[in-house]
């Protein structure tokens, strides 16, 4: 299998890995934080969201994924003190939203050749993912990262342990 059709795999498996996870949370669960000053779950999925958007974006040098305007500002770390679920929007219209970014690092990620995958970043990224394939790897590892912190609140609710 192509690598570009395997990170396609991979980043479709990822989304579905976070969905079963807040299946059963509702907003009010994911609005509580599983520890003082850890970011809640509305907050999370709002953030991955945007920093998606931002590193194909940025990645790609063209704007790829369009976000609702205002959107990955109000998922910053100036706004992860933020627990107004007016505010930080709602785990369905979010989840729509991420689905629709997600098909867009899909069909980005598709046509990644070797070469494409090879690139280096832009220097601001650079440090953190050097090259095109290291952010398309990245993507799904920052995913499952919010994953575990949402784990830790699924145990602070007395949720069932998924995995």
């Amino acid at each position: 299998m192509p690598q570009n059709e395997l990170q396609v795999d991979m980043l479709r498996r990822n989304l579905e890995f976070l969905k079963l996870t807040i299946a059963d949370l509702l907003d009010a669960d994911l609005i509580q934080r599983p520890v003082p000053k850890a970011n809640n779950g509305l907050w999370q999925i709002g953030q991955l969201i945007a920093a998606e958007a931002m590193m194909v974006n940025t990645s790609a040098g063209k704007t790829i994924i369009e976000l609702p305007a205002g959107f990955a500002e109000r998922y910053t770390k100036e706004t992860a003190s933020i627990d107004d679920p007016a505010k930080l929007g709602n785990k369905k219209d979010l989840m729509a939203l991420f689905d629709k970014v997600r098909e867009k690092t899909c069909a980005w990620a598709a046509t990644l050749t070797p070469a494409d995958m090879a690139k280096p970043t832009p220097e601001k990224m650079r440090q953190f993912v050097p090259t095109v394939g290291h952010l398309a790897n990245m993507i799904p590892v920052h995913v499952a990262m919010h994953i575990g912190q949402i784990q830790v609140l699924r145990r602070k609710l007395g949720k069932p342990i998924l995995f």
